[in-house]
């Protein structure tokens, strides 16, 4: 897997570097979201300062994951809510889920870090109606839940003991209720909204 690394922090970002580097993976430390000629990258790591350098023109086909440096969780929601963001790492996480959440964003799925999503749903601002009443029906919560922590389709309708089909409809309907386009804005509704979304330790 290719990845580039373009964080604000050249120090950072080469310690990114050589753990990526260690894990079998091509990794490059990248300054203003350049990577060298020929370096495609599946999946580039941006900050929220990095982000505003317009890295997803320069690479379309890749996927943007933003790694969490600390900042306001304000600034994050404005971040998925203005770019094209695939998902959201916290600087602190153990290189196994850092892994995991490369593959989990390279594969096209979405990954929120536990730690940042729980942040969300601690803030207490209201769900929006659809979520607070029968709107949403218990399995979809459960459906809403395993989106959440960045399970695929596949994965939800074995953990639910359903067929992909069935948990592609059910997503339909919760698109359709909860006014969200894509999985990326389901999950910044759940955490901007403080819904009744569990997290897993």
């Amino acid at each position: 897997m290719n990845v580039l690394v373009s964080l604000s922090s050249f120090i950072v970002s080469e310690g990114i570097k050589n753990v990526l580097m260690k894990n079998g993976h091509e990794g490059v430390a990248g300054q203003n979201g350049s990577a060298p000629a020929g370096f495609v990258p599946d999946v580039v790591l941006v900050d929220i300062t990095s982000i505003k350098e317009n890295v997803s023109a320069r690479y379309p086909a890749s996927k943007i994951l933003l790694v969490d440096t600390g900042v306001e969780k304000e600034k994050i929601v404005q971040a998925l809510l203005s770019y094209q963001i695939h998902g959201v790492l916290s600087v602190e996480t153990e290189v196994p889920l850092f892994n995991k959440a490369l593959q989990v964003v390279a594969d096209g799925q979405i990954w929120v870090d536990n730690n940042t999503l729980k942040a969300f749903l601690r803030q207490g601002t209201s769900a929006p109606a659809a979520l607070r009443g029968d709107g949403v029906t218990e399995r979809e919560r459960e459906i809403i839940d395993l989106v959440c922590r960045g399970c695929t389709n596949r994965e939800i309708a074995t953990s639910l003991s359903l067929s992909e089909h069935t948990i592609k409809a059910h997503l339909n309907r919760i698109f359709r209720k909860c006014n969200a386009s894509s999985r990326s804005k389901l999950i910044t509704l759940m955490m901007h909204q403080n819904s009744s979304v569990r997290t897993s330790v």
